[in-house]
Formats: C-alpha cells, sequence, structure tokens
C-alpha cells in the first residue's frame, strides 16, 4: 500500500489524522498479538496531550444522589462544597506531549514491557520543549533495554527526531544521510560482551511508496519482524481508504 499523506488535503482535514494513527495502532497490536509467543500480549496507548483528562472518571457532584433529592442524600452534600485552593506560587507552561503508541508486555515478567512501536504526532514535533521530550522519552526506553520503532509520517513538521536523537549519541553514522522528513527506525538494545549497545535499522519513508518490515527487539527474549506496510494497508482498508 503506498503511504498517503495524512496531514494535508485531500484526506486531512475531512478525515482526521487522530482518526487514522488510532487505527493504525490497533492494527500493528493485532499483527503482533498475531505473531507473538504466548507469552507476550499487547496494549495501545492513545493519547493526545492537548487534551488533558483525568486518568479516573470524573463524576459530577451535584448534591443530587439520583434518588429524590431530599433529606436522603445524607452527607453527599458535604461532597460537594467547592474547594477554593490558596494562590499558586508559580504559573508555568505546561508540555503534555501525544503518545500513540503500542506497549508490549511480558506475562512471565510482572507484565513489564519489552518494546514499544510509537507513532510521531505533529504536536511531538512543532517546539523543542515537545522534540527535546520526544527523545528524553525514548532514550528513556532504550537505557532499560527495552526495543523501540518509531514511525514518523507527519508532513507537516520538519527535521527529523531520529537525528536529534542521534546528536546524544558518539556515533553520528546512526543519522540517515541526507535526513528524511519521513522515516521509520528501529532501535534494538543490547550487550555485546560487557558493553551496552544499541543496534539501529533506519529506513527513510516517502509518500506513494510502500512501508519496510522492520525488527523489533524484545528485552531479554530476542528480535521479531514488524511489517509496516501489512499493518498500514489493513488500517487504510479499514478506514475506506482504498
Amino acid at each position: 500500500m503506498p503511504l498517503l499523506d495524512h496531514f494535508r488535503p485531500p484526506l486531512f482535514p475531512i478525515r482526521r489524522w487522530e482518526s487514522f494513527h488510532s487505527r493504525w495502532a490497533t492494527s500493528i497490536s493485532d499483527d503482533l498479538n498475531a505473531r507473538l509467543p504466548k507469552r507476550f500480549f499487547t496494549e495501545t496507548q492513545i493519547h493526545l496531550g492537548r487534551q488533558v483528562e483525568a486518568d479516573v472518571a470524573e463524576v459530577e457532584l451535584t448534591g443530587d444522589d439520583g434518588e429524590d433529592g431530599g433529606s436522603n442524600s445524607g452527607g453527599l452534600a458535604l461532597l460537594t462544597e467547592v474547594y477554593a485552593p490558596p494562590v499558586a506560587t508559580a504559573t508555568v507552561p505546561g508540555h503534555f506531549p501525544d503518545d500513540i503508541l503500542v506497549e508490549i508486555k511480558d506475562t512471565h515478567r510482572d507484565y513489564r514491557v519489552v518494546a514499544v512501536v510509537e507513532l510521531v504526532s505533529p504536536s511531538n514535533k512543532d517546539r523543542p520543549e515537545t522534540r527535546a521530550e520526544f527523545v528524553a522519552k525514548l532514550t528513556t526506553y532504550l537505557s532499560r533495554g527495552i526495543g523501540v520503532i518509531v514511525i514518523d509520517v507527519v508532513t507537516t513538521r520538519t527535521g527529523s527526531l531520529h537525528d536529534l536523537w542521534a546528536d546524544t549519541t558518539t556515533s553520528p553514522t546512526a543519522k540517515l544521510t541526507p535526513s528524511p522528513s519521513l522515516y521509520a527506525v528501529s532501535y534494538g538494545p543490547r550487550m555485546d560482551g560487557e558493553t551496552p549497545v544499541i543496534d539501529v535499522w533506519a529506513r527513510p519513508l516517502a509518500l506513494g511508496q510502500s512501508l519496510p518490515e522492520l525488527p523489533l527487539g524484545l528485552k531479554g527474549y530476542g528480535c521479531i519482524p514488524v511489517d509496516l506496510d501489512a499493518s498500514y494497508t489493513e488500517a487504510c482498508e479499514r478506514s475506506g481508504l482504498v
């Protein structure tokens, strides 16, 4: 399936990229679940940071418990008293990054995350702060020995998060030359004897071309192939784009 531009007309804004990325992440998750050993399973995480939401269900406490609204409400009325916090000592800019990813967890090791596939969003690249946050998150995964695939098909933001990460390493060979705007990269942390190393498989992407297959390292287990083209094609078909 040739890669489409999900961030510009004619698809966007009629067909929202957020909806497609969510579907693509689900297709990647389904494909991985079909090929992973039984000890592993995947979970899809979709969180758009610009819409900050509570992690638990929010309930509007109106003083009415859903019954007769009379004296039987008991102590519930006490919960409806509005708490006025003191004036904050400071208010600083907040950054709530988008997370659109698939986590692979290991049932043999307390359901720990052993690998991640992450789809880059425009907000991950729109400011120096958000770019730095993305690279810091990637670095944290790798420092824990977690394999990561990053897929960047964002056409409305230039610059390479991969190259920004590579600048933090001691080897310039990790960069793609010339640096493409669209790319997919797999990072495989491992031990080379007593030395920790990170294998990098970087592939440039282009509109109108198929996506590659990349290895995904599972911490403590080895690698499995991830067919990005197959999951992308399924997502396009289910979205009615083909």
